[in-house]
């Protein structure tokens, strides 16, 4: 691997105006149109060499057989011994796993159909309760795709903070209500605290059978049986769907029911085409690869900590949020496969915001601070509204004007004034905003992240990282503090009085 990355680091470094000279050919490589989608390229500093030396190194790691792995079932999670089958819940795996997917999809519909058949009583609004995966996904999903669908008014919740369930169960009646409880271990602990709080509600309102209103998604039935739900209640989806992975599942249930069926399909439909052209395309044609490239030249290479991601649609508002779990949850790792130090930067800290509000509040720092951040802007060409006065044209205007001035800077002979340029950025252009092409582009930065970890040696589909807090948050919530240390005992103490050691 040394020998491979030094080839890497050996291209030279040249400006993006001398590489849009010396390369002509720079937009037809670099600019790559797949399923609705126009992922442009051609603002990083990705040169012709640079990607030769990528892909030398991409052979040198074994990404093509790691990327068969992948789709053909084997175990990639080397860590927990299992499969990431996530690709299998859209028709892209191993014909047991695909046909697995399917036969619980087929029990999704079902329960679609029935609760629109009213068979569970009328049902108006749907409450999802879960946390990260269970609950990012289907969040963003559903704010991006069936806030207009009239179908059913829904809320998700995640935060074990007591004043987020209640906002979302003032708006409710329980009466017409629906609890969905996606936990994948159905171990969570802010999972089923929220999920009790909302079914003592709904028995408060007088609902005579609350577990009766109530869905459980997991990949542990059982253990939703022994929560109390019924087992017909229950939507299984497999042990080799990771979470952050997970809304193609199950998972996806509450986005099934606000987008109707056929909408969902078309999701699992729009990621399959991004799988097809991941499993298919050459490396140098290939947008996901193109993008972990671009990814590790900044982070490992150039030092850059982190990425900025900026949404020009209000409809993809979540998408950082949703990208910020994938991505740094999955490679945010140290240590190789094999246990040896990655020896260089892994996951680099995702972030951004909403054009053209971030504009407004902090562009200042990427167009003159002394940090470099590589910016993604995506935007869709057909607006969601009907408003006149060219707000659409306006809102692309600026998206398009952003990576341009990023690129270009502004000479002055005042230092104040002056913008350096030279600053990379990703453009990604949807046609519209519909469940086929937001399934695509989720499809991307899933496989963008799987080709990341492949580069580095690490394996995105752990996370232990997040266990210890959880343990010592276990031994405080039943009353006691252990070995921690003295600030942070002071800290319970103040909160909740004298508490034992033990």
């Amino acid at each position: 691997m040394s020998d491979a990355w030094a080839g890497v680091e050996a291209v030279e470094a040249r400006p993006l105006a001398a590489l849009f000279e010396a390369e002509p050919d720079r937009l037809a490589r670099l600019v790559v149109d797949e399923a609705g989608i126009c992922f442009d390229f051609s603002k990083t500093h990705l040169s012709a060499p640079l990607v030769a030396a990528f892909e030398a190194l991409a052979d040198a790691q074994g990404l093509e057989r790691a990327r068969t792995s992948l789709f053909s079932g084997e175990i990639v999670n080397h860590s927990e011994g299992r499969a990431a089958e996530h690709t299998a819940e859209r028709g892209q795996g191993a014909p047991e796993s695909v046909a697995r997917a399917r036969q619980l999809h087929a029990r999704m519909r079902a329960l679609v159909d029935a609760i629109e058949a009213e068979a569970l009583g009328p049902i108006r609004s749907i409450l999802h309760v879960g946390i990260g995966g269970s609950a990012l996904g289907p969040a963003f999903l559903i704010d991006a795709l069936g806030r207009d669908s009239g179908r059913y008014e829904t809320a998700v919740v995640s935060n074990v903070d007591g004043a987020a369930l209640e906002e979302a169960l003032r708006r409710f009646d329980p009466a017409t209500t629906l609890i969905v409880i996606a936990s994948k271990s159905f171990t969570t602990a802010e999972t089923l605290l929220n999920a009790r709080s909302a079914l003592a509600w709904l028995e408060e309102g007088g609902v005579a059978d609350p577990y009766g209103r109530a869905i459980a998604v997991t990949a542990e039935p059982e253990r939703a049986i022994e929560f109390g739900i019924d087992e017909t209640r229950i939507l299984p989806f497999s042990d080799t769907v990771g979470g952050r992975y997970s809304l193609w599942s199950a998972v996806g249930f509450p986005a099934a029911l606000a987008l109707g069926w056929a909408g969902f399909e078309e999701l699992l439909e729009g990621a399959a085409a991004m799988d097809r052209h991941f499993r298919h395309q050459p490396l140098g044609r290939n947008a996901p690869v193109l993008a972990a490239f671009a990814d590790l030249y900044y982070g490992s290479v150039r030092g850059a900590e982190s990425r900025a991601v900026f949404a020009y649609d209000e409809r993809l508002r979540l998408l950082p949020a949703y990208l910020q779990q994938l991505e740094m949850e999955s490679n945010g790792k140290s240590a190789t496969q094999d246990g040896r130090p990655v020896g260089r930067a892994t996951a680099p800290i995702t972030w951004g915001g909403v054009g053209t509000d971030a504009q407004h509040a902090l562009f200042q720092l990427l167009h003159q601070g002394s940090h470099l951040v590589p910016v993604e802007f995506v935007a869709a060409i057909e607006p969601e509204h009907g408003l006149e006065f060219d707000h659409h044209r306006q809102l692309l205007a600026n998206c398009f004007a952003q990576g341009a001035a990023l690129m270009a800077g502004k000479a002055s002979d005042d230092p104040v004034r002056a913008l350096p340029g030279d600053r990379p950025s990703t453009t990604l252009l949807l046609d519209r905003v519909d469940p086929f092409t937001l399934g695509a582009l989720i499809a991307f930065y899933e496989h963008r992240t799987f080709v990341n970890a492949t580069l580095l040696g690490i394996n995105p589909f752990d996370q232990f990282g997040v266990e210890l807090g959880k343990e010592i948050a276990r031994t405080i919530g039943r009353g006691g503090n252990g070995t921690i240390d003295p600030s942070t005992r002071a800290l319970i103490t103040r909160a909740f009085g004298e508490v034992s050691n033990e």
